[in-house]
């Protein structure tokens, strides 16, 4: 897959130290339906080749959709060029070191490849997806969608570097809106995305969420408001994935803790003190960096530095002890990181963003947690969400909670929120659900970095109990 990058670089002239040309290829089909009817169709189909180059120990970078010799040689010349000139600034000097020689290969593993199914069957299933979810009048509104992605991204380097890698992506969602007793509330799936294949789309899998979403759409009308106090709260994994995304994933982004971010994004409370002494959760909390966990999101080989892609613990036992950062930010730190430089396209450069950041299972059944609540609520599925600048304070609403009483559900509440602040929240962890509790999750829209880059990050978690949250209600 990469003799033709070879020969464009090895046809390069100039006298940069280093150079290194990444090509990123990807068709992105995006399909839905709605109350039973095919609703939207789009496709969108990226390619070219990003040129990277090290000059006197800046790298600097240029893009390009002219794959040609012509093409891949002015964009090598514009970028020696910018780097001639971020040297009067430069903050850091590199080396070769920042960008392993790493060869081989990488492809999503799929049960049936996406070639499987044609786009006429994609929309019948999302279409028998919404007419299922029409299980009652007060229905007023069923959506179903599939995001689809197949990625190639290839790599070479002037000192050695060769590889490529393959990816299958699906992000599937299905909602029913339900109106009644004055009220209208909507349920959905949540945001499900994974490295799979048109199996993904298997409406009969499927059945049981559908059916359970619809339900669940209706019973809310007749909830009551959830109350108002501390309680003791279980965190279903389509809900915690989106907390350990907001306040683990990105406070722990090392180049937003240098401050790379702060104009955008935002900072961290965390600082480089706190490596290896902030106890950040109770002693239950291990929270990984897995780009090898087959089906996740964010699974990879390589990183798009070529960094070799290895599961490291950010938090062991409630203690930070490692951040997310790709070998740049590393050098530049003195801190440890993770094979985390990544990049949304080829008219991007890599920077630190997460991968997959898993909460590691604990050895607590689903029973065993809701037999240890005497008051407490369990919350399902992200609605909203809130946190500052720092990654700190935070608020999160979710679609759908039961209300617990001497470890028996009694009854489902609607419109609930919790709130919190992040090392104090972590602290609170209690419980941690096993394996068969854990799921897999996954989002395509982390964003990021100026120019802004949106990117597929995964989020591994079992279900997880906290003590005396801030819980209320209201829409």
């Amino acid at each position: 897959m990469t003799t033709h990058l070879k020969d464009l670089l090895d046809q390069l002239s100039g006298d940069a130290d280093w150079v290194g040309l990444r090509e990123h290829a990807e068709i992105t089909c995006l399909r839905t339906a709605r109350n039973g009817n095919a609703y939207s169709n789009s496709t969108d189909r990226d390619k070219g080749i990003m040129v990277e180059v090290l000059v006197d120990g800046q790298f600097a970078y240029a893009g390009t959709t002219d794959i040609t010799r012509a093409g891949v040689q002015r964009c090598y010349d514009r970028a020696a060029g910018l780097a001639a000139l971020a040297n009067r600034y430069n903050l850091h000097k590199f080396d070769d070191t920042a960008r392993p020689a790493g060869s081989g290969g990488y492809r999503s593993a799929v049960a049936r490849p996406l070639d499987e199914i044609t786009p006429a069957e994609v929309q019948e299933s999302l279409i028998d997806i919404t007419s299922r979810l029409k299980i009652s009048d007060k229905i007023i509104e069923t959506q179903a969608s599939a995001l689809i992605t197949r990625l190639q991204v290839n790599f070479v380097s002037s000192n050695g570097a060769d590889w490529s890698q393959e990816f299958s992506i699906i992000t599937r969602d299905f909602a029913a809106t339900a109106q009644g007793n004055g009220d209208f509330q909507r349920r959905s799936l949540g945001m499900e995305g994974r490295q799979w294949g048109a199996e993904a789309l298997d409406v009969s899998v499927m059945a049981d969420d559908i059916a359970r979403v619809a339900e669940q759409a209706l019973e809310l009308l007749d909830a009551e408001e959830c109350p108002t106090g501390q309680f003791d709260t279980l965190l279903m994994p389509d809900q915690l994935y989106l907390q350990v995304h907001e306040s683990v994933g990105h406070p722990l982004e090392l180049d937003r803790i240098l401050g790379d971010e702060r104009n955008y994004a935002g900072w961290s409370f965390v600082s480089p003190e706190d490596f290896g002494s902030l106890q950040y959760g109770s002693p239950l909390l291990n929270i990984s960096f897995d780009p090898g966990l087959a089906g996740e999101m964010a699974t990879y080989r390589f990183d798009d530095t070529g960094v070799a892609a290895e599961k490291h613990f950010l938090i062991r036992n409630g203690l930070l002890v490692r951040g997310i950062g790709g070998i740049e930010s590393q050098q530049r730190s003195a801190l440890p990181g993770v094979s985390s430089s990544r990049a949304c396209s080829w008219n991007r450069p890599p920077i630190d963003r997460m991968g997959n950041i898993n909460i590691e299972p604990g050895d607590s059944s689903y029973e065993d947690m809701l037999a240890a609540m005497d008051r407490g609520i369990i919350m399902h599925t992200n609605r909203s969400w809130s946190i500052d600048d720092y990654r700190n304070k935070f608020q999160f609403g979710c679609e759908y909670a039961q209300q617990v009483e001497n470890g028996r559900i009694t009854k489902t509440l609607k419109n609930p929120n919790y709130r919190g602040i992040t090392t104090p929240f972590w602290n609170k962890l209690a419980m941690v659900g096993d394996l068969a509790s854990r799921e897999i999750w996954g989002s395509p829209y982390c964003g990021k970095g100026e120019p802004n880059q949106a990117i597929r990050v995964g989020h591994a978690v079992p279900a997880c109990l906290f003590r005396n949250l801030d819980v209320f209600g209201g829409a």
